[in-house]
């Protein structure tokens, strides 16, 4: 058994949108078995009133979830890391309409405070349909509809992997457009640009893991943000710094979601090899099971 400070739920999938029955029912449970992305052996998190901390979670849609938000925050106070990017379909087929996205931020914003939802506007995707002009503009008109309703917007530029570019490209011959990985001084003059229309809207702009765009008036994200958790708790929460990469500042947590599960199709996702796969995954799926991936 495994007892964490705070459980991500989940920067692998979209637990909330696609996975809130299977959760809720983990939690009743009180722990979930987790199979090890990098080939080690399954591990349990505890999920257990007194031995969680706190709950992150990442989603792109809480509304599966939002009905069952006080029964979590009744086992530990929680934070939504809620992407909205407006981008074209192209390059994000399968999530909410914007709209409703920012409906939903709002609606977890006035429910429980401005401190439980930190706005990603990430990745940041350069194509010909996202020109940096576009962002500058989407990013001005979400950032306005959310002024007073969140603290904190979070960016970041895609990391080119290998699967990435793959899909990137798949999705350009589909639909006719081009993508470039922009230099790193373009990279920073955006990040100057869009921390200035954050900070006009009274939001602190924030950069996950990539130190090498900060900017005035920016600072390094804390995605896994004990600080912020215990702001909503009312007491401290302390958790050793533990990033999973290079620059990453994010408090130590166990993450008890799966790769290759979100069906959204997102072109430049890091967590998917497939979307056909993810789908493949998402109709098998049982709600009842221990695991949320496929055992090792």
């Amino acid at each position: 058994m495994v007892c964490v400070m705070i459980v991500s739920a989940s920067y692998r999938t979209d637990i909330p949108a696609f996975y809130s029955d299977w959760f809720m029912r983990r939690l009743a449970a009180g722990q979930v078995r987790v199979a090890n992305p990098y080939g080690g052996k399954p591990y349990v998190v505890s999920l257990a009133p007194g031995d969680v901390d706190g709950f992150v979670f990442w989603t792109r849609n809480i509304g599966p979830l939002q009905g069952w938000l006080n029964e979590v925050a009744a086992i530990a106070p929680f934070m939504v890391q809620f992407t909205v990017t407006g981008y074209p379909r192209a390059l994000e087929p399968g999530v909410i309409d914007t709209e409703a996205a920012v409906a939903q931020i709002m609606a977890l914003s006035s429910s429980f405070g401005p401190r439980a939802v930190v706005w990603r506007y990430d990745p940041i995707v350069e194509t010909s349909l996202t020109p940096p002009a576009w962002h500058l503009e989407n990013f001005a008109r979400l950032a306005e509809r959310l002024n007073g309703y969140v603290d904190e917007v979070t960016v970041s530029f895609t990391q080119i992997y290998t699967k990435t570019a793959r899909n990137l490209s798949l999705a350009a011959r589909e639909h006719g457009f081009a993508w470039r990985d922009p230099a790193d001084e373009e990279k920073g003059a955006l990040t100057g640009a869009l921390t200035e229309i954050a900070i006009s809207h009274e939001m602190r702009l924030t950069v996950c893991t990539q130190p090498g765009f900060l900017v005035e008036g920016a600072a390094a994200a804390r995605c896994i943000d004990a600080g912020r958790l215990s702001d909503l708790a009312g007491r401290e929460i302390k958790a050793r710094v533990k990033g999973n990469r290079p620059g990453c500042l994010c408090a130590e947590s166990r993450d008890i979601g799966a790769y290759d599960t979100c069906p959204q199709g997102c072109a430049y996702c890091y967590a998917v090899s497939s979307r056909g796969k993810a789908k493949q995954f998402l109709a098998a799926h049982d709600p009842a099971a221990e695991f949320l991936g496929r055992p090792a």
